[in-house]
């Protein structure tokens, strides 16, 4: 099972989104206060849909407490910073996924003790970051795909009709 932390998200909408998708992989979701909005935000369960109540959730109060509840984490943490690709490490069962909050990601101070295991979507020179959520489904699916998608379903059905065969 994977694990994705969002350090201080500022967006319902976008952790509302991150929350369905953990729905939808068995992946976990850790939360670290402060955060730009409260838990039972509209916003947020509009974006997570029905799947809100299945969501395996975690919440801290700051980096440290996540640190302290969740010894020995093996963590990746999701930067525009960092000198590694997304998809040169290998991620392990039971790893974390560290995102920062939209408005400026992962503070430096956390990151200086993590520089080997910062990664980064690439992109254009000119675009600061992408959509948060769509950044933990791209690092989340490489994750997943790396460890066989663990018991996900691979194979789908028609719902009124059958595929040829």
């Amino acid at each position: 099972m994977i694990n994705i932390v969002l350090h201080e998200p500022e967006i319902p909408q976008n952790t509302g989104n991150i929350g369905r998708t953990c729905v939808a992989t068995g992946t976990r979701l850790h939360l670290i206060e402060p955060m730009g909005f409260i838990i039972n935000d509209k916003n947020l369960k509009r974006a997570g849909m029905d799947y809100w109540e299945h969501l395996e959730v975690f919440r801290y109060d700051n980096f440290e407490d996540f640190l302290a509840k969740n010894p020995g984490a093996k963590i990746y943490m999701a930067t525009t910073k960092a000198k590694k690709r997304y998809d040169e490490v290998r991620y392990e069962d039971n790893c974390f996924i560290m995102f920062g909050k939209e408005s400026a990601g992962i503070p430096e101070e956390i990151l200086l003790d993590y520089e080997d295991t910062s990664v980064r979507i690439p992109m254009g020179e000119n675009i600061r970051s992408l959509n948060l959520s769509n950044s933990v489904a791209v690092m989340l699916y490489e994750a997943l795909r790396q460890n066989e998608f663990f018991d996900l379903e691979t194979e789908g059905n028609l719902h009124r009709l059958s595929w040829r065969e």
